[in-house]
């Protein structure tokens, strides 16, 4: 397990949903966007899954993992590679779906405003009609990639 430090702890903290990708049976990738619920600096990183399809059947299949995200803005971004494991037992642990449920509002709030400043976006909030997870990725951090350029690294 690999060491989370704190830029990229903080860097990951502030996006609203990361990009996961997994292997199919096929041996191509399947990406999808899920949101992050709680890190550990040590090395592990905790997902909520809403739906239990493709993702979770790769991940049965294969643990192979990665998680990205970037800023456009910043032109940064990182790239962890991991193993996944699954977690069923979600409804019992309250401290998780309960900081779940703070992403999910946090989420819908940077949404309504951004729509008061008339940032349309969405026309709708799609947050509200997430369902609950249905189960619990734990990825196990093993390589961090900086995906900003070097020339723009300070």
């Amino acid at each position: 397990m690999k060491k989370i430090n704190e830029n990229v702890l903080h860097f990951l903290e502030n996006q609203g949903f990361v990009i996961v990708a997994s292997i199919g049976k096929d041996g191509f990738p399947h990406t999808s966007c899920k949101g992050i619920v709680k890190i550990d600096p040590r090395g592990r990183i905790y997902l909520f899954d809403v739906y239990q399809h493709q993702t979770h059947d790769n991940l049965i299949k294969n643990p192979h993992i990665s998680i990205t995200a970037v800023d456009e803005h910043k032109f940064s971004g990182y790239c962890l590679k991991g193993l996944a494991s699954i977690l069923f037992e979600v409804k019992k642990d309250q401290e998780l779906l309960k900081a779940w449920e703070v992403r999910i509002t946090s989420r819908l709030t940077q949404r309504l405003l951004k729509n008061i400043r008339e940032e349309k976006g969405h026309p709708r909030h799609p947050e509200i009609l997430l369902p609950k997870p249905q189960y619990l990725i734990v990825m196990e951090v093993e390589e961090i990639i900086d995906l900003t350029p070097q020339h723009l690294k300070s």
